[in-house]
């Protein structure tokens, strides 16, 4: 009896030395994403200048994953910054059936950051408006933009911060070339459409998947939406499946895919307002920026010596 009693003994002191350890584990890493959130939101802000001295910044949040970290890092970052600047969290409530109310004031108000929420039924201009098994984001985002514009101006705000992130931009883009025939993407930063506001997307350089993480470890209260969140068909939602299909295949994919977004060469595209293509001319003076129909550094296992023809052979599941 003595020796299983100090066999149980053991076996408990075990499993308590496990879990302790898996504790630690998981507070390290979570402490580690928090540092690279802070870190690559702070190196947006920095790159594009989207916040200055004396910014107001109206953190729009809709009770998604995306809105509540974005309004969750700003507010680690405004303690350390080196400047001065205010936010207001603002929410749109757009009167779907069900929403929870309550759900935003009362997590604002625990958070202790200014807020305002504007009340607009839009939902029922987007129902009544577009027809049942359309897309409603189309009318719905602008119906959204401009309310949050005029409460921008309202606020006194100067600055607008949207909570798209890395893969929204990269969807943005495939999007616009599937189906608009663009090369245009999703801005880090823009003057909106009206020539009076400044919108910015802090989390530019943020993949998707450490904000779904970080959202599970600070416990957001998520609100879905019933709107676009409900469309599972929704062209959006099939490139950024394509997306994260590509980035379990081939790792590294998407990140040089976005960096390709910050490396454009519009002489080696076809657009002639940005190119003059009609006045090229020789100049006899070897250049090294000139013409190459392949970067073969790129390419692993190329070689600088070998012909375009040669290095595409061994490009792999393009």
């Amino acid at each position: 009896m003595v020796n299983d009693m100090s066999a149980l003994w053991v076996d408990e002191q075990i499993e308590s030395s496990v879990r302790v350890q898996n504790s630690m584990k998981i507070e390290r890493e979570d402490h580690k994403l928090e540092k690279r959130l802070c870190r690559e939101v702070g190196r947006a802000i920095v790159d594009f200048n989207m916040i200055e001295e004396g910014d107001k910044v109206m953190v729009c949040v809709s009770g998604g994953k995306d809105s509540y970290a974005m309004l969750d890092i700003l507010l680690k970052l405004q303690k350390r910054a080196p400047i001065n600047f205010s936010l207001i969290a603002v929410n749109l409530d757009q009167k779907q059936p069900g929403f929870p109310e309550h759900v935003l004031p009362e997590y604002l108000g625990k958070l202790g950051v200014p807020f305002h929420i504007e009340n607009q039924d839009t939902y029922s201009i987007v129902k009544r408006v577009i027809p049942a098994g359309k897309t409603l984001c189309s009318l719905c985002s602008r119906l959204r933009r401009g309310i949050l514009y005029r409460v921008a101006g309202e606020l006194g705000a100067t600055k607008i911060a949207l909570g798209h992130h890395r893969d929204d931009m990269l969807q943005t883009f495939f999007l616009n070339m599937f189906f608009a025939a663009k090369l245009k993407g999703m801005p880090p930063k823009l003057v909106s459409d009206d020539g009076k506001n400044i919108v910015i997307r802090p989390m530019a350089y943020v993949p998707e998947k450490d904000l779904s993480r970080w959202a599970q470890v600070r416990d957001f209260p998520i609100i879905p939406c019933t709107l676009c969140g409900s469309q599972e068909n929704l062209q959006r939602k099939q490139v950024g499946n394509m997306l994260r299909e590509w980035d379990k295949k081939f790792p590294g994919r998407i990140e040089n895919m976005f960096s390709a977004l910050q490396n454009i060469v519009p002489s080696h595209l076809m657009d002639g307002k940005r190119h003059n293509f009609k006045g090229i001319k020789t100049t006899g003076v070897a250049d090294a920026d000139g013409d190459k129909a392949f970067d073969a550094d790129d390419f692993n296992g190329s070689s600088t010596t070998q012909l375009p023809g040669q290095s595409v052979i061994k490009i792999q599941s393009l």
